[in-house]
């Protein structure tokens, strides 16, 4: 059932040599011996085992350094028919809701780092043209240094880790790195940080990532498989500045829940059925007809979940349906919440939204990868959230509304984040490093850390070379950001600011 593998499928080299995916190795068992070998696991060798002996993705790792050195990753060329700042907003802003497209361009008018935000696009439009060693792995797609965060696991307890799954792809590691370099760049400097940090930030990133994968390569596969999803990571990564900070958005976090939201959200009706309330620009009440088919696409959702869970959400009851605006990038995409109520009057909030291609999926071939069709996109983010995360939401699943695809996933379960653009200047080097370590650990889920541990090294060639390209992908990106402020305020285009 294709649910349950999470391995990502091999790319290969010119060599004709597979890199990512499996582990390779000699046959250990033909079809005729006592233990044959079985697809979906690694081919075990031959003889006794000692711990060094398997060199295959270590020497593969080394070797690719040949073809695609590590001091090129500065490299920013853009490629030709780069499209301006406005026409690749408006570009993005297809099939949207087009009374949203103000507030969304707003939204990214505000600073540089918000225009970043929503410029996944454009960003894998540059990064095509940059080099990449063809590794495989599910990429968020989107690891800018604000889709980082906690929520509460099935019991409660708070984790660290990627929270934002839109664009999420198989694709090349490279592309996850350099956004959250570039974009830790931008927060620094709205921080008011000088550039001597910000690029320091850029730089730690990188260098955690390639830290935590050597690290992770040499663990028990499983123990890398779930390590560092809680705060034992800030003593990793060396992050000890952002304690403070961290323990005050866990405590925001805690209080976080669909209780609090539908407090606010919901009033009694005369009949004692609770509803939402009318809050515009952000939330409003949908006509019945589209409440009905929200509603009734939440049948099929539970065909997505693991049996366990049914009996669960058989112990609420739907009652109601309102939109609710969300996030930058996905200002515009159709999403909802869905009040659920138990026996006590105990509230359950869902969300639903939609779930459009990934903004990547035109970009990859020119960096030597497939750009297969979704079977069904919201079905793409689930699994890629599942194979990126330690701990996923319990009720994250999909469904169709209407002919979309949308992902469903509990609302406000105990989620909270770090503005990087509000930290002090001497935490983003702190949150680099904690950020580029959850990439790396999440990256390592789908592709072997050994392959891009053994390629990136030791050195600081690497993070070095991120770090330049970093500094000068925000420069560019302030250029685009001063080109769609100059467009709204010459009328060009529609924006609502400060919604």
């Amino acid at each position: 059932m294709d649910e349950i593998r999470a391995a990502v499928p091999a790319q290969r080299t010119g060599s004709g040599s597979a890199v990512g995916g499996g582990t390779g190795g000699s046959p250990g068992g033909a079809s005729g011996g006592r233990i044959p070998v079985v697809p979906g696991f690694a081919r075990r060798r031959g003889g006794a085992y000692r711990p060094g002996v398997d060199e295959g993705p270590k020497a593969r790792g080394k070797a690719l350094r040949e073809r695609v050195p590590r001091s090129s990753h500065d490299t920013l060329v853009p490629g030709a028919g780069r499209p301006d700042a406005v026409r690749a907003v408006e570009e993005s802003s297809r099939d949207r809701v087009p009374a949203l497209a103000p507030i969304r361009v707003g939204r990214m008018a505000a600073t540089p780092f918000a225009f970043l935000r929503g410029a996944a696009g454009l960003m894998a439009h540059d990064l095509a043209g940059t080099p990449v060693t063809r590794v495989a792995a599910q990429i968020c797609g989107d690891a800018h240094a604000a889709n980082f965060g906690l929520y509460g696991d099935a019991r409660g307890r708070l984790v660290i880790d990627l929270n934002d799954f839109d664009e999420t792809v198989v694709g090349p590691w490279e592309w996850d790195v350099k956004r959250l370099a570039a974009s830790l760049v931008l927060a620094g400097r709205e921080t008011g940080a000088d550039e001597d940090v910000c690029r320091a930030a850029a730089y730690d990133a990188a260098g955690a990532y390639r830290r935590t994968m050597r690290l992770l390569a040499k663990m028990p596969v499983l123990d890398a498989w779930n390590a560092i999803a809680d705060e034992e990571l800030v003593s990793h990564a060396d992050a000890r500045d952002l304690l403070g900070t961290l323990e005050r958005v866990s405590e925001k976090a805690r209080r976080n829940t669909s209780a609090r939201f539908a407090a606010k959200a919901t009033e009694s009706c005369e009949d004692g059925v609770r509803r939402f309330m009318d809050a515009p620009p952000v939330l409003r009440r949908v006509p019945d007809a589209e409440a009905a088919a929200v509603a009734a696409a939440l049948g099929p959702y539970l065909g997505t979940l693991p049996p366990d869970r049914l009996p669960l959400l058989g112990r609420y009851a739907i009652h109601d349906v309102a939109f609710r605006v969300v996030g930058t990038g996905s200002v515009g995409t159709r999403s909802y919440v869905v009040l659920l109520l138990d026996h006590r009057g105990e509230p359950l909030v869902l969300q639903v939204k939609e779930a459009r291609p990934s903004a990547l999926v035109p970009y990859l071939p020119a960096a030597g990868f497939e750009a297969e069709a979704a079977e069904h996109e919201g079905r793409r983010v689930v699994l890629g959230q599942k194979r990126m995360q330690v701990v996923s939401d319990s009720l994250l699943g999909w469904t169709t509304v209407e002919g979309r695809p949308y992902q469903v996933r509990q609302f406000r379960n105990r989620k909270g984040s770090v503005d990087p653009a509000a930290l002090a200047a001497d935490q983003v080097d702190d949150y680099g490093r904690m950020t580029g370590a959850l990439l790396a650990r999440a990256h390592a889920h789908s592709a072997d850390p050994r392959l891009i541990a053994a390629y990136c090294g030791k050195n600081d060639e690497l993070d070095a070379a991120v770090a330049g390209f970093a500094v000068a992908y925000a420069d560019r990106t302030e250029a685009d950001h001063a080109d769609l402020v100059a467009a709204v305020r010459s009328g060009r285009i529609a924006a609502e600011l400060g919604v």
